[in-house]
């Protein structure tokens, strides 16, 4: 058995967007590097049949960003994105598998957003900003280029390639209007079109309305507002007609988790199909009957069907399911999934289960000792049931402790910790697990898994029972023996990192804390980030409110930053959008101010997620020696 490098973790390949043909034979998936070493991330799309012994073989020989691989209705032909003519332009390129010969069908100046071949062989539909005029062209060049916000905003547009004669058209529909999403329904009938007012990801997810589009006509026909962050457009058949499904957040909260709704595109209100489930759904995926549905479920993953009576459950399977994708009769689906031990592969099967494994992308780890993983079920303090994960020391067990304890907060809130293999760039459990530390990897409320309320119970008052939750878990631990008392550290990323940096202004019981892309004020958020209004419904309020004090002050932790003394790591972005640096920023200066041991790290041209291999390697490293300084020595 080998340990954990820096290097082991961030140089395996990851597989990406499994896409089965309708004839169930044929299976394209997209195989990516955990991290980029340049100014691009090179991808490479391989395929196989999964009659008999499966082979893989790769698509193209280009060195290229591919993806977004969609099939024919025939089977024949593989389209996908490409940028292999101009890096950083993806262009819609097609592999007809009789040939073996790939071509490019696209020729956009801005490149291709989306696409979807339709069920008339000769057409292609399209997403794409629109090209650049003259008169931008000239700006650009004379660098008389102001920015008025608001105004010429980019958006993606419809635009329909026929295949025959090579034109690309754009329909005068939706000409005021970002297009986010397209399914064609399954009869080859029209499109189902996502709409927001704008492309700003702050306002538009707030503006959805979903439109019919009918390609061999060309006539529109607006179907109305739907609920917020709308996605995952799905159709199929009822007795009264056609159903249009899609997934969005659940009113009236804009942080309260999703659910499935149900619009009768024939006429009808709109419908939640999954109110007052113990779960919640993920994904929506399209077949020729009811829509397959897959849930998060506590650590593990149901994958359901949608019934005229509600969700009827088929499978249930350890850890992640993600990237669903199935036959149009719905008999074979393709997905991501991995377990405890190993990590995420591309299996095949019937929704019913089980499914096999058809890819091994990272044989590296085969030698590899992980840490003993197991569930962690446990109650709050108020009596609510929860769940996590601990993870033990390389090599040791719960009776050789108590070890030095660090919790990892998911982020989100509307995420989840599920029983699947825990080893990433960031912060992760076996990464530590092999420096021996004991890991815990709580899911508070606020995540997915439970259900809409349970996800609702953070909404306005972050940092409440979502933190006493955490203090729950470890005391529970400590009380184990698992967990030395005096041997304590928290860290996490994005929403992860505000519990981390709320933690050590409420209690000095942590010896080192990891700060990650943290958020240390929701006003300064709620004005700066481009989530905003989500994460006003967070933090309770906005600067705008008034004069203050804010319901957002007292679950900001800046306002307790007189009050910490833990050492504290703070890592971020330094092109973040979505918590932007200034957040780190705000942290760091009241800490030097008060006197406190931290360090401040900053990765350039890094967002949210660090994505260059350099910065994940100083990523890991750093982390594990910050905890070793402070917890081990």
């Amino acid at each position: 058995m080998t340990g954990l490098t820096a290097e082991l973790v961030v140089d395996g390949r990851v597989p990406q967007d499994p896409a089965l043909a309708p004839n169930g034979r044929l299976l394209c998936y997209v195989l990516a590097p955990g991290s980029r070493a340049g100014d691009h991330l090179d991808t490479e799309l391989w395929l196989t049949d999964l009659d008999g012994e499966v082979r893989w073989r790769r698509a193209t020989a280009d060195t290229a960003t591919e993806s977004r691989p969609r099939w024919s209705a025939d089977s024949g032909t593989l389209y996908f994105l490409s940028d292999r003519a101009e890096r950083g332009v993806p262009q819609v390129h097609r592999l007809t598998l009789a040939g073996g010969a790939v071509t490019a069908v696209t020729d956009w100046p801005t490149g291709i957003v989306d696409h979807l071949p339709l069920g008339d062989p000769e057409l292609v539909a399209l997403l794409a900003e629109d090209e650049p005029t003259e008169q931008d062209v000239r700006r650009a060049r004379d660098r008389d280029d102001a920015i008025v916000v608001g105004a010429r905003e980019p958006r993606s547009r419809l635009r329909l390639l026929d295949l025959g004669t090579g034109q690309l058209t754009t329909p005068p529909v939706f000409v005021d209007r970002h297009v986010v999403e397209l399914r064609q329904r399954p009869d080859g009938g029209p499109l189902a079109v996502l709409t927001q007012a704008s492309a700003d990801l702050d306002y538009g997810p707030r503006t959805g309305r979903v439109y019919l589009f009918d390609p061999a006509t060309g006539a529109a026909e607006d179907l109305g507002p739907v609920e917020a962050d709308a996605q995952s457009l799905a159709w199929w058949p009822d007795e009264d007609g056609w159903h249009l499904g899609y997934l969005a957040l659940t009113p009236p909260l804009l942080a309260a988790g999703t659910a499935v709704f149900d619009l009768a595109v024939g006429g009808g209100a709109r419908r939640n199909r999954t109110a007052g489930l113990p779960m919640c759904p993920t994904e929506l995926v399209q077949t020729e009957a009811a829509p397959l549905v897959v849930f998060a479920d506590g650590l593990n993953t149901t994958l359901a069907r949608l019934d005229r009576d509600g969700p009827t459950p088929l499978s249930q399977h350890p850890g992640h399911l993600d990237s669903l994708t199935a036959t149009p009769a719905g008999t074979t689906v393709a997905a991501l999934t991995g377990a405890r031990y190993r990590p995420t592969n591309v299996y095949v099967g019937s929704p019913a289960g089980p499914l096999r494994q058809v890819t091994d992308t990272r044989p590296e780890l085969d030698g590899v000792a992980f840490g003993t993983q197991r569930p962690l079920a446990y109650r709050a303090a108020d009596g609510l049931d929860l769940d996590g994960l601990l993870v033990l020391p390389v090599g040791r067990s719960a009776a050789d402790g108590p070890f030095p304890l660090v919790t990892i907060v998911h982020g989100g809130p509307y995420g989840r910790y599920a029983d699947s293999l825990q080893l990433f760039w960031h912060p992760s459990a076996q990464w530590l697990a092999d420096a021996g530390y004991a890991v815990f990897l709580p899911n508070p409320r606020g995540g997915q898994g439970r259900g809409h309320e349970f996800a609702a119970r953070v909404a306005g008052r972050v940092g409440g029972e979502e933190w006493t939750d955490i203090l729950a878990g470890i005391d529970r631990l400590v009380a184990e023996g698992i967990a030395d008392p005096d041997r304590l550290g928290i860290a996490g990323g994005s929403h992860g990192g505000f519990m981390a940096a709320w933690a050590v202004g409420q209690t000095e019981r942590f010896r080192a804390a990891l700060v990650s892309a943290g958020v240390t004020d929701w006003g300064m958020l709620a004005a700066t980030g481009e989530n905003g209004q989500f994460e006003a419904a967070l933090g309770g309020s906005t600067g705008w409110s008034g004069t203050g004090p804010h319901p957002h002050d007292a679950v900001s932790p800046i306002s307790f930053a007189g009050r910490i003394r833990t050492p504290v790591l703070i890592l971020h972005g330094a092109e973040d959008t979505n918590v932007p640096l200034g957040q780190a920023v705000y942290l760091h200066r009241a800490l030097r101010h008060f006197g406190v041991e931290h360090e401040f790290v900053v990765y350039p041209r890094e967002g949210h997620s660090i994505e260059e291999r350099n910065h994940q390697l100083d990523f890991l490293r750093r982390t594990r020696a910050w905890f070793d300084r402070w917890l081990q020595g």
